[in-house]
């Protein structure tokens, strides 16, 4: 009796837990058998549906695009999409940039930058660093002893004029042939030991702020330097920002990921691989995060339905180009234009006589065939006889045409070289094809096949939504 009584306290205290759960986030709808809470919901219309949508849809209107969208997925699912290898592959490299800068904390970016600074630090030393400004007059390992001995004497009348009181750093932007530090007057960035040449090195390190050096003679050619200042290394703490700003801009975070990674690896004693630690990860992520959650299910969703669509609607509303014709020929009232249009070309030609052979050339041929056959006829190679516009024109698209053809006003302005202006083509009022309007045909017939196939969808999977909870979204504690 006493284990019943157990028993049923477990039992009353897991159903009290399930129901605590259903009730903080109820089912707000159930697709082709697959309930979706109230928050993976409210995710998707927050995220959707924020100040800068123009077209805000209300709740009631966004549940029934999410139950086609979760119908579209269902179908996608059913369809085994989602084990292509694209798929997977795509969706995991996607996975792996969100879950990859989780693998490594604060903490261990904190104590690689203090590495950083300790090397840094010991290689630096006592001799600290330096900041000088520098004069350079180049000189070639390979130049002549008269060359040697003009550029000796520049240097030295430099320093003289240096000595005499001149403006070091107006001098340095006037004669230093060091193209960068010379805009600056000379100054050079801070360095530290082993950074520089040997021969500056150590001039340099002889230096006192204020300091100034007779000319030497380094690889590069001649220099003069002026000490600017010195110090020690700062503690760590003033440059831990920077060295973790020179972190992320080396990506030296990735390095450090895959490092760990590959030490994961290696502890698992071969047992998991890197992607198995990336998924496991996505996972625990997953599980603690509901954002991480159902931005991950978001993205793979995303993909399914991407593919499924071009499937279902995409391809076919573009790669059938009699299907699109049929359709035109179908609803050609729902076709039409509030102003003309002009099917043709403009062409400047140099040479009168071209004017007629521009339409000999194009006038038996299908309109989409015109351009090939003018530039072989005409502009076969670097000789450019013709210039030529083709398309579909309305007034304002095409000075030459509104002038030519719809006898408006316009500034034509003469191209160089090409001063003969003509138009050949036809002045339609409506459509004469579908290929007149084929951007909006396509778009219509995308839009009838995404129709049918939904309501395809609505028959083959059950969808109910709840609207006692669908009224509580984004109004509850």
């Amino acid at each position: 009796m006493r284990k019943l009584t157990i028993a049923l306290s477990l039992f009353a205290a897991l159903l009290s837990q399930q129901s605590l759960a259903q009730s903080s986030d109820p089912v707000v709808m159930t697709v082709a058998g697959v309930d979706v809470p109230r928050s993976e919901f409210e995710y998707s219309f927050n995220k959707n549906n924020g100040d800068d949508v123009v077209e805000k849809k209300t709740v009631e209107e966004y549940a029934e695009l999410y139950a086609n969208y979760k119908l579209k997925v269902q179908a996608a699912l059913d369809a085994k999409l989602d084990t292509m290898t694209s798929f997977q592959q795509e969706y995991a490299m996607y996975r792996d940039q969100q879950v990859r800068p989780t693998i490594v904390t604060d903490a261990e970016i904190l104590a690689t930058a203090r590495k950083m600074y300790e090397r840094t630090k010991k290689a630096i030393g006592p001799r600290g660093l330096v900041r000088p400004a520098h004069i350079l007059l180049e000189l070639s390992t390979q130049a002549t002893t008269q060359e040697q001995e003009k550029a000796r004497q520049r240097i030295d009348s430099a320093y003289r004029a240096l000595q005499a009181g001149a403006d070091f750093a107006e001098l340095a932007k006037k004669i230093s042939q060091d193209p960068v530090s010379s805009k600056d007057g000379g100054l050079l960035p801070w360095f530290g030991p082993g950074q520089t040449l040997k021969e500056f090195e150590d001039v340099a390190y002889s230096l006192q702020p204020g300091q100034m050096s007779s000319p030497f003679l380094s690889p590069i050619g001649y220099h003069i330097i002026l000490m600017k200042e010195r110090k020690q290394l700062e503690p760590f703490d003033s440059l831990k920002n920077d060295l973790l700003t020179v972190l992320e801009r080396r990506e030296m975070r990735e390095d450090i990921i895959s490092n760990k990674l590959r030490q994961m690896v290696k502890a698992s004693n071969g047992t998991l691989t890197q992607d198995q630690i990336l998924e496991k990860r996505s996972d625990s992520l997953a599980a603690t995060d509901p954002e991480m959650k159902y931005l991950f299910q978001e993205y793979h969703d995303g993909l399914l339905l991407y593919e499924i669509s071009s499937r279902e609607v995409w391809e076919k509303a573009t790669e059938n180009e009699a299907t699109l014709k049929a359709w035109f020929d179908a609803h050609r009232k729902d076709y039409t234009w509030s102003q003309p249009r002009y099917k043709g070309i403009a062409y400047h030609v140099k040479d009168k006589k071209d004017v007629k052979a521009v339409k000999n050339c194009v006038k038996r041929l299908p309109f989409d065939q015109w351009a090939e056959a003018l530039r072989t006829t005409f502009n076969p190679d670097s000789v450019i006889r013709i210039r030529v516009e083709k398309g579909l024109f309305k007034p304002g698209d095409n000075a030459t045409v509104d002038r030519m053809v719809f006898k408006v006003p316009a500034e034509v302005k003469p191209l160089q070289d090409y001063p003969i202006d003509a138009v050949y083509g036809k002045k339609l009022k409506k459509p004469s094809d579908y290929t007149d309007v084929r951007a909006q045909v396509v778009e219509d017939y995308q839009n009838d096949l995404e129709r049918r196939w939904v309501a395809s969808l609505r028959k083959r999977y059950p969808v109910v939504i709840h609207e006692e909870v669908l009224k509580t979204v984004n109004k509850h504690q």
